[in-house]
């Protein structure tokens, strides 16, 4: 496992910002819990090879829509990953309140990656909105390699800095109890992330944040 090392005296690693920055923005309403289980089907339906699903140990299912003519290589990147299931059992180990939750690191410190190459920076113009999700890296710019973050309010500081390569599509509720902290005491983890194309059933595991068996919340219909 290639280890890294990120720069100090910032916002922690793998994530190159300010405090000031995130104080600046104000939190936006969180949208509303209506949109309808077809409305989510038919988008995974419409593209499944480029939807990555996030079987979570709180219990929930995060679908995330991948956007390759945002980030062509960023996207190639996470989906090689995912088949490979590297993120299998990886704990979100950077959650911050108000901000986002960084995950993608399988030592859990922030300073691991995979063995793969980094990636040259793809920054584009797609605004860092809720339900981003967004290629973590050190102060270098072509620096991303397997971690990722997904934002839980708006962040325009990040525009233009950090390679957005997708959004959440459904699931976002369970992205907002993802545990917090840095890291977390009892962090939640990505017992499976699988690509939608591959139609891997959900794990039918017990949830070590619950204390119970999640087969039933698993199969319950994706709700936003």
């Amino acid at each position: 496992m290639k280890m890294r090392r990120f720069a100090a005296g910032l916002l922690g690693p793998a994530l190159v910002l300010s405090t000031p920055a995130f104080a600046q923005d104000a939190p936006v309403a969180t949208p509303s819990a209506q949109q309808s289980y077809w409305l989510v089907d038919a988008d995974i339906a419409a593209d499944p090879d480029n939807v990555l699903l996030l079987d979570l140990s709180n219990g929930g299912r995060v679908a995330i829509r991948l956007k390759p003519d945002w980030a062509p290589g960023h996207v190639e990147r996470i989906k090689t990953l995912a088949r490979q299931g590297f993120y299998d059992g990886v704990i979100f180990h950077r959650v911050i309140e108000g901000f986002m939750a960084q995950t993608g690191d399988p030592t859990g410190t922030g300073e691991g990656g995979s063995q793969l190459a980094d990636l040259a920076a793809e920054f584009n113009q797609v605004p860092h909105l809720r339900g981003s999700v967004s290629m973590a890296r050190t102060a270098e710019p072509d620096s991303a390699n397997s971690q990722f973050f997904i934002v839980f309010y708006p962040r325009m500081s990040l525009d233009r800095n950090y390679t957005n390569f997708g959004r959440v599509i459904a699931g976002m509720d369970q992205v907002d109890v993802i545990a917090r902290g840095e890291p977390p005491a009892s962090p939640t983890r990505i017992v499976q992330a699988s690509l939608a194309s591959e139609g891997k059933p959900r794990p039918d595991l017990a949830s070590p944040d619950r204390g119970e068996t999640t087969v039933d919340m698993l199969n319950a219909p994706i709700a936003e």
